[in-house]
């Protein structure tokens, strides 16, 4: 498929990047050139999981940051249902405001999820917990900014790239170059099509930045989040130019199969397909997450 929409490499967003170190994630402020409005990209929800407890204190730097800016909070946008962290856009959005969107695709990650976490016919698979599901193409403003969605399946299927002037928010699609690429063996995930994805993705112009949601520092390196189109095509140790699709399907399904799953996937799925929302309370008011056993 080609680029669904046209691309401005005029327009430069501001970019603010906030590091969450427990789970590796890189959450992004993207501001308006001409004008307070912004958007938040994969925000995270602090949590201790052997404890039970969960904090905001990196969704509070977020916000400090968009009330010391003085800036407008149009969109609160997740990539994809994450697997390694918690959203915490509900929680923004009560302090700041936004619109919070996903991808289209959310709805048969939770088919599949809420039959693995046997959530009931309370929970609802429609997408409703989200303000905006998008279909690829897509667009929405940031203040005087055109942004555009792309389907970018293969980690899962409700995977989308953002694509704001002359940057892209990848998701877990992409890692920086010597990081290679996203596994592909989570429930309706599939390396072929996230070969196909991220193929897509390097279409974009050799010069649009584009921006990880995590980082792992392979070698011990500094952690880093930016990087270009051109510099994955040419050096991504998994998807450079050269590399074909069933090299890199072989080569994800062997490494796949030798990784083990996110520490914290049971947590994050089941409040992030809510759309960052904690499970309903019980009869007496409690909380609580399910772990099941021998489904993942």
């Amino acid at each position: 498929m080609s680029i669904p929409h046209t691309v401005d490499l005029s327009v430069k967003p501001q970019i603010t990047a906030f590091f969450d170190e427990p789970t590796n994630t890189i959450s992004y402020v993207v501001k308006d050139p001409h004008s307070n409005a912004c958007a938040i990209i994969d925000s995270v929800m602090d949590i201790d999981y052997a404890a039970g407890r969960i904090a905001y204190e990196s969704a509070d730097e977020i916000i400090d940051f968009v009330k010391k800016n003085d800036l407008k909070v149009e969109w609160l946008i997740e990539t994809h249902a994450h697997a390694d962290h918690l959203s915490a856009a509900p929680y923004i959005q009560s302090k700041v405001g936004g619109k919070l969107g996903i991808g289209e695709n959310i709805k048969i990650v939770q088919q599949v999820f809420g039959k693995i976490f046997n959530e009931g016919t309370e929970f609802q698979r429609d997408g409703s917990q989200f303000d905006r599901l998008f279909n690829d193409g897509d667009t929405y403003q940031i203040g005087s900014m055109t942004a555009f969605a792309m389907l970018t399946p293969g980690h899962t299927p409700a995977c989308m790239t953002h694509v704001i002037g002359d940057a892209a928010f990848v998701g877990d699609t992409l890692f920086m170059p010597d990081g290679g690429t996203a596994r592909a063996d989570f429930p309706g995930g599939d390396a072929r099509t996230l070969f196909r994805s991220i193929k897509r993705v390097l279409e974009l112009p050799p010069q649009m930045r584009l921006f990880m949601c995590h980082d792992y520092a392979p070698g011990g390196r500094e952690i880093k989040w930016e990087t270009t189109v051109g510099e994955e095509r040419e050096h991504n140790i998994h998807v450079r130019d050269s590399v074909t699709e069933d090299e890199f399907v072989a080569m994800r399904e062997a490494r796949d199969s030798t990784l083990e799953l996110p520490k914290l996937i049971i947590p994050s799925i089941q409040v992030n397909i809510r759309g960052g929302n904690l499970p309903e309370p019980d009869e007496s008011g409690k909380r609580h997450l399910k772990v099941p056993i021998n489904e993942l």
